[in-house]
This record gives structure tokens, sequence and C-alpha cells, in this order.
């Protein structure tokens, strides 16, 4: 049972069938019974359960499943590493073999039936987990991994094996890893290491070596999740997991596909309430790397423009590289919060600070001229002649004595300075070997985020290896990309999170009145007509034209008059998409006349063609303004999402769009204006006045609450043009396709 539920659990058959499948498992929100005010308006939930994973990663018993400890097989060189790792987590592991008497001197046991206590954790060592899993339900085992290959990730065959075993692992109760995983859960953890730690979640083992590595250079890893084809636990689990851990400062994913885009992206709402950076790789963003990605995962990669966008909405850093994931992820770990945005560039070269400081602005990161002041100060250990002002250049030589502390310290006490790069081309170690452990003892001393770019190909150096690499203050880095990609991460995450309110808090969670009036107009499997698409938008509250339905050519004149002319007339009828290539629009009437003449010619043409029509719509002429489109769209990970872009024909020319999954609020609309590079003409270009951005917003925010009520009956709405009109005359949508699921 989900327990209670309110009374608005009955008014919409599709929020009770959520509970009626258990969709949202029991106390799933906060430790309490899912109810009605748990899920939004379309019945999908608003919060997510934290999977109490305690006991996968520290178990107090384990059992291996297909223990073996015979020379050769792949099997012994695995419980080997398990009764290492369970002797360093402190579990007790218990060896199960129908056909051994021991294993590694442990005492085996011919089945799970047969284990001398109840365990958190199975490890299954054997090619068809399936019948296993219904053995460790009745024994009320909580974990199970799952390393067998041979499932989605082979095709469908292996995808309804995959199916088959979810299902069992539902009625189970138990979780499970995997299948197609490995050991990296196993691994050893560095213990000596100190601050905030790396969590790890990569669906591609492999993929996560160069992060689990980073331990060698000092960077503290916690967890490592390697989730395979998530066939119950997924990607997501462990991000709401992760962002609950004290000792987790960041979280560093590797995602190939995402299983469920409603539960990845409330993980992420989890991790940005609390402030904890999720960084990732997503493969997918070419139709080659989608493609590998589902031969190996067996999961839907998505539309990457949706996945983009839905990444950015609620705080996930992606980046592009393994390289750049583990440096981004270390640096938002250990750096604490900002007290500034400016970023200072000091070196010991000026041509080095120049090339680094181009790099850095033509990247965003705010550089900001130091006051005269401050420069003054500076010029105290600086020669007069070399440039202070950002990028600060000491020419070399106060390095090499007491005036090189003098300068780190004086610019990281100007309180528009937050962040302090420095790099180092290559070794002199006169110079260099002073300026980094300067660099080092400042940064034990400030708030503020140090970042040092080491430059050596060699990387062998003391300097580097010793005094560098040892600080946990200091972020290092290789590259100069790498850097740059790293401190912009960490900037816009704090001012993400500083602003950050959670969307599904303020999700509706009951019909609108618009949508009883919207649902009546509905036709399963149909394109609506335009004048039945406009009528849905009525009742949301969306402007359109003026307009009349009319199937005569005296209606049509009568029509005109009333709509005032100008008019517009155009076919109306379900699955007329294309009217313009048609011939069945025209524009600009100004008598009678031509409003006979242009019915008679559409109805020709519409006859001409084979048109089913409803009718001839008279309308309103609007010219002055800017055309957009506002559209509803259903992703396959994510259900609907709402687009905005250029519209008319600059659609499918520019493809100049912006894209958010719902719920999101005003905050979020206005952002997707700002990503628009034609953003600039709705503030208006040469003399045009400025367009009603307030009322484009509301169109949007409207548009998504139709998104979220009739997300489940609406696969395409299409609002082209709409005409914003100069500021305080609002919006108009001229013209609208709706098909209907």
């Amino acid at each position: 049972m989900l327990g209670s539920t309110h009374g608005t659990f009955t008014t919409d058959p599709r929020r009770a069938h959520v509970v009626a499948c258990g969709e949202l498992p029991p106390n799933a929100v906060h430790g309490r019974a899912v109810t009605a005010d748990d899920l939004d308006v379309s019945g999908r939930p608003l919060y997510s359960g934290v999977p109490d994973l305690d006991r996968f990663f520290r178990p107090a018993s384990v059992a291996v499943v297909g223990a073996s400890d015979a020379e050769g097989r792949p099997n012994t060189g695995i419980t080997r590493q398990l009764i290492a790792w369970a002797e360093r987590v402190g579990a007790r592991l218990h060896p199960v073999h129908p056909t051994r008497r021991s294993v590694f001197g442990l005492t085996c046991f011919p089945s799970v039936a047969d284990l001398p206590e109840q365990v958190d954790l199975a490890v299954l060592l054997v090619g068809d987990p399936l019948p296993v899993i219904e053995q460790l339900a009745e024994e009320k085992v909580r974990f199970a991994v799952a390393f067998a290959s041979g499932f989605a990730e082979t095709g469908e065959e292996g995808a309804a094996a995959q199916e088959r075993l979810a299902a069992a692992v539902q009625r189970s109760g138990l979780r499970l890893l995997g299948p197609n995983t490995n050991l990296n859960a196993f691994e050893e953890f560095r213990e000596d290491l100190e601050g905030p730690a790396i969590a790890l979640i990569t669906q591609s083992g492999h993929q996560g070596r160069p992060v689990f590595t980073m331990q060698e250079l000092g960077v503290r890893l916690s967890h490592w999740a390697p989730t395979g084809n998530e066939a119950d636990l997924e990607t997501a689990d462990f991000i709401s997991y992760f962002a609950e851990r004290p000792e987790v400062g960041a979280i560093a994913c590797y995602v190939e596909g995402l299983k469920d885009g409603r539960a990845f992206l409330l993980a992420a709402d989890r991790a940005a309430r609390r402030g904890v950076p999720v960084v990732a790789v997503k493969v997918g963003r070419t139709e080659t790397g989608a493609r590998m990605a589902a031969s190996h995962t067996g999961k839907l990669t998505g539309a990457d423009t949706v996945v983009d966008a839905a990444m950015r909405q609620f705080g996930v850093i992606r980046v592009d590289g393994l390289d750049e994931l583990q440096d981004t992820a270390a640096c938002l770990a250990r750096a604490r919060k900002p007290k500034a945005d400016g970023v200072v560039v000091y070196s010991i070269s000026g041509g080095t600070g120049a090339h680094f400081s181009d790099l850095a602005a033509e990247a965003g990161l705010s550089l900001p001229t130091l006051s005269a002041a401050k420069q003054a100060e500076l010029h105290q250990w600086i020669p007069e002649y070399l440039n202070v002002a950002n990028p600060v250049d000491n020419g070399g030589h106060p390095v090499g004595d007491w005036r090189g502390r003098k300068i780190i310290d004086a610019i990281l006490d100007d309180p528009e300075v937050g962040v302090l790069i420095c790099p180092i081309t290559g070794p002199f170690p006169p110079m260099s070997d002073k300026l980094a452990q300067d660099l080092v003892d400042a940064a034990e001393q400030t708030d503020k985020l140090v970042c040092v770019v080491w430059g050596s190909p060699v990387g062998t150096e003391d300097a580097y290896r010793t005094t560098l690499l040892g600080s946990s203050r200091v972020a290092t880095f290789r590259t100069f990309a790498n850097c740059i990609t790293a401190v912009r991460a960490h900037l816009d995450h704090h001012r993400f999170t500083a602003h950050y309110r959670s969307p599904f808090d303020e999700a509706p969670r009951t019909p609108s009145p618009s949508f009883r009036k919207a649902q009546a107009l509905m036709r399963p499997g149909q394109q609506l007509s335009e004048h039945a698409a406009k009528q849905l938008l009525r009742a949301y509250g969306i402007r359109v034209p003026r307009e009349q339905l009319v199937t005569s050519a005296a209606a049509a004149v009568r029509a005109a008059g009333l709509v005032g002319y100008p008019v517009v007339m155009k076919a109306s009828g379900a699955q007329l998409a294309h009217k313009t290539e048609l011939g069945l629009v025209k524009i600009g009437l100004t008598s009678a006349s031509q409003v006979r003449d242009a019915y008679r010619e559409l109805t020709d043409i519409a006859r001409y063609e084979g048109v089913d029509l409803d009718g001839i719509l008279v309308c309103q002429m609007v010219e002055r303004g800017v055309e957009m489109v506002v559209g509803v769209t259903h992703d396959p990970l994510f259900g609907p999402t709402v687009t905005v872009g250029l519209g008319g024909v600059l659609v499918e020319v520019l493809r100049d769009a912006a894209v958010r999954v719902p719920p999101f609020g005003e905050d979020q609309a206005k952002a997707m204006l700002s990503e628009l590079r034609g953003r600039a003409l709705l503030d208006g270009v040469r003399g045009a006045a400025p367009a009603d951005i307030d009322a484009l917003v509301e169109v949007v925010l409207r548009v998504q609450r139709m998104a979220l009520e009739l997300g489940d009956d609406i696969a395409e709405l299409d609002i082209n043009p709409l005409m914003v009109l100069p500021r305080g005359q609002g919006a108009v949508a001229l013209d609208a396709l709706a098909i209907c699921r």
C-alpha cells in the first residue's frame, strides 16, 4: 500500500493509475507514505526517494554465489578480490557453491538458504542470475550484484531477458546492481586522504579509471557505482544517495544512456537543493555516439538537445572528455564557495598571462581590471614598466625572494577577486619551485580558489609531484583548457545554487479549469484543424486573432466585416499541416470582392488536392512584431518538453531554439530566450520597437501548463508563428498545429 491518499487522487484517472501501479515506492518521500501532494498534475512524482545504500557499500555480511578457488577460473580472481574487500569494510563473507566444502579456507554453503545468517549483499558469479533472485527474496537479502552479460546490450532477445530479470527483482523487494556490471564498487580506496571526496558513477567501468586513479594525485574518492545495464538500480539512485552523503563534495558521472529521464531530473534536483555539484560526461552528442551507446548498454540515449537542456536546467555540469571530468570534479569537490566572480591571472611571463587571459575571457570568465590603488600596491614589488592591471606580470625575479608571497597575498586580498590562476608553462627551479610553494602556502591561508596550471610535459618535477599535488587546497591542472573549464564550472555552479528554487516545489498538483475545456477538444490519434488547435490555445488563455470559421462565400464576407479589414483567409481541416505550400492561405484582403474570390479559390484548391475541410478561417491580419515559435514535443526519455525559438520560415532555416523540461518557472522561461542566437530581435534592431518579452514569457508558461496537463494526450503542439507585438501590446498565436496521441 502507498499509504493514505487525498481526495484529489481520484479526480484524475492518470493520478489514480500511478497509485494503483505503484510507480512510487512506499515511504519514498522523506520517510513517509506517498500522497497525492507528492505527484504533479499529470501523476508524475515530484520528489525522489533516496535508496538506503549504506548496507550496499558497507555490508555487515556478504554472500558470494558461485565462489571459486580453482586456479584458472574467472570466478577465482573475483572471489579473491571480494574476500579482500570484505576484510577492508569489516564484512563477514560466505562463499556459496553447490559442490564445494570450502573456498580459500572459508566454509562454503551449498545454497543461499543454507547460510548461517541473513546477508546484506549477494554477489552473483553465475551466468543466469534470474533463478537466484527468487532464492535471495526468500532469504530477505537486501542487495545483489549481477556481473553476467548477454542482456539488453546484445539486442532484442537480451532485452527481453533483462525485462524478465527486472520484473523478478521488482517482485523480490531486493535492489540489484547490474547486470553487465563489474568489480569497481569493490575497489580499494585510499583512507589517508582528507577533504571532500568525489563519488563516481559509471555505466562503463573502464571509463571511470582516470577519475579513480586521481587518488594517486591526492584527490579523495569515496565511492564507485558501476551501474551497468541498470535493470534496477540506476544512475539517478546513486546521485540521490551520494548527494546526501556528508563526505561527498562532488559527483562525477559517465553516462551512456538514461534509464528514466524523470528520475534523473529528480536526482539532479536533490543534488541542486543540497548544493552538491554533479559533473557528467554524457555520450550521444552525435548519431554515431548515440548508436554505439545503445549497443553497449541497451538503453535509449535520447535526443541530445533535450538531454543537454535538461542537464543545464537542473545544474548538471556537462563536460566532453574524461580529462575534463576528473579535473572539473576535483576542483568542485575541493574549492570553497567563491566570495567574488573576478578572476586574476598571475604569471612570470607577460606572454603567458596574455595568452591565458585571452582564452579565459573568450570562455566567459570575468577578468576585472584591478583598481589604481591595488596596482600601486603591486608596484611596490613589481617594476613600474610591467602590467599589473590583470593579467599581472611580475617579470620573474620577484618570485625568487620575499616579494613573491607579498604579491600573491595582495591579489587575494582584493574583494573583487574570487579566483587566482597562475599558469607555470615550464619548470625553472630558481623561480618555479619558490612560486609553487608560495602559492600553496597562500592557499592554506585563504578561502579563495588558487589554481595552478603546470605546463611541463614531464610531470616528474618535485614542485609538481610533491609541492602542488601534496596540497589539498590548490587546484592543479596540466592544460589551460581544463583549468578554464573547471573554474567556469565552479563559478557557474555556485551562482546557480545560490538562486536555485526547485521547480518541483511549485509544480501544479491539480488540473486547472482549462484542462477540462481542453480535454473535450482532444481527438486521440488525430491532428486537429487549425481552428480546433486555436480553441485549445484559447482554453489556456493564449491570445489568438479575431477570426470566424465559415462555410460559404457570403458568410466569409460577413465575417470579414466583423473581424475588420484587412483579413487573412486560410483553409482549415484536420490533417492539414502545410497550408502555405498548397496555396491555401491568402493574406492582405481588403474588400468583399477579394474575400469572395479568395473563398472560391481556396475551396477549389482543397477540392483539387483532395483535402477535407471543416471550413475557411477569416482572420484578423496582424503585421507588426517578431515571429516566434513555441511548442510541445514528446521526448521518449523526459516526456513533454517545451521549445521556444525564432519562428516563421526562420525556424527551419536557423533552427534557433531553446528547450526545457516541465516543470519550470519564469526564471527558466526567461533563460530560454537568453539562449537564442536571435535574442537581439526581441530587444529591437534597426529602429524596431522592443518586443513584449513579458507576454512571450507568459505564453511559454501557459504552454508549459498545457504540457503538464495534456502531456499524455498530446504528441505535438506547434504555435508558429507566435507574433510578439511591441512592448505592452502582447503576443498573438497566428497559426497552430496540434497532434493528439
